[in-house]
């Protein structure tokens, strides 16, 4: 299948931005070695497609809360089915079906940014000085236009520039191997460190997921990605690490919007490893007599009763102040038709 129609796409945007930024006075020419222009039409590149990616990236988060709401039920088939894989599976996919729920959703948005960065690749990829003319004009650009992202820099070393590149592909850039590598590594480093931290964002605020499919996927977002880009930073274009970076950066402020505006729910505890614990359930009662005062603590004291007297209950230090009759009034009033009863009856003998 040609990706043709995402090359045309991606240059389209790039050079709308691009003519936008230089008709509102942003110099074409080389400020601090960096022709800013171009450096910003990558940079707002990101912003159209993160803007047009945000309904499913929200999709995506209620998603997430939808699998967090089922982790009891398939935590019980996960002890139902405990050593038949196949039936586990089964039946975890019966459920995603039945509650509407989808495991893949999380990396979806990940998945439709990989034909932006395929096209954009492609693009700084080609840009070379020294192309013959008509590939200069290809996807909707123009020889000077072509010409002139071939010469952008950040910090003099050229966007279309690679940490792994050859001194005889410098050369036809301009450039300096070592300040290529020096701008190219850093960037790289960022990269890495910018994509490990959006992951570990959204693992410290929903937990690691119970369904070891979905737990699968995080690990590899949070260590696999990362430890990839180690590789494969050293090929990509400077142009495309810029690209990276600024969407890692926006993916965290949007995620960190995100997540305060639909919090988890409020079902586990998480560790500062991000790791999450069942929440703690209220203190059973233990069986155990009351709690005795603590030192120097006044402590209330009931007092016995004498024989229709009242109960008293008060503090050691303040004395006692009656509260209420040990025994009710009206149980010490005789029954209607009872013989009266002689106080004297009954009494025992005085002795001589």
């Amino acid at each position: 299948m040609s990706l043709d129609w995402i090359y045309w796409a991606i240059s389209w945007i790039l050079l709308r931005w691009h003519s936008l930024w230089e008709a509102i006075g942003v110099s074409a020419g080389q400020v601090l070695g960096t022709n800013w222009a171009w450096i910003l039409s990558i940079i707002f590149l990101v912003v159209t497609v993160r803007v047009i990616l945000f309904p499913i990236f929200v999709k995506q988060i209620k998603s997430q809360r939808a699998m967090q709401a089922l982790q009891p039920k398939v935590k019980e088939l996960q002890e139902k089915h405990k050593g038949d894989r196949e039936t586990l599976q089964k039946e975890m996919m019966e459920l995603y079906r039945k509650e509407k729920a989808n495991p893949l959703m999380g990396c979806l948005p990940m998945f439709l940014q990989i034909p932006v960065f395929l096209g954009l690749f492609h693009t700084l990829k080609r840009l070379n000085p020294n192309a013959k003319e008509q590939y200069k004009t290809l996807y909707g650009w123009t020889a000077d236009q072509f010409t002139d992202a071939a010469h952008a820099t950040l910090f003099h070393a050229p966007i279309s520039g690679r940490f792994g590149s050859t001194a005889a592909d410098l050369t036809g850039l301009g450039a300096s191997t070592t300040t290529v590598k020096i701008v190219a590594g850093i960037l790289v480093a960022i990269m890495i460190a910018t994509t490990y931290l959006t992951s570990r964002q959204m693992i410290l605020k929903t937990g690691w997921a119970e369904d070891p499919q979905q737990k699968m996927i995080q690990r590899l977002m949070l260590y696999g990605i990362p430890v990839s880009l180690l590789v494969s930073g050293s090929i990509f274009p400077i142009g495309v690490i810029i690209y990276w970076v600024t969407n890692n950066l926006f993916t965290l402020a949007q995620q960190q919007w995100v997540l305060r505006k639909f919090p988890p729910p409020p079902t586990v505890n998480r560790t500062a490893s991000g790791k999450a614990t069942p929440a703690k359930a209220p203190a059973k009662p233990t069986g155990r007599g009351p709690a005795k005062p603590r030192a120097g603590a006044a402590a209330n004291v009931v007092q016995p009763a004498k024989s229709g007297g009242l109960l008293r209950r008060g503090n050691k230090a303040n004395g006692a102040e009656p509260v209420e009759p040990a025994t009710p009034n009206r149980a010490l009033a005789p029954k209607p038709g009872a013989k009266p009863v002689n106080p004297k009856k009954n009494r025992p003998a005085k002795r001589r």
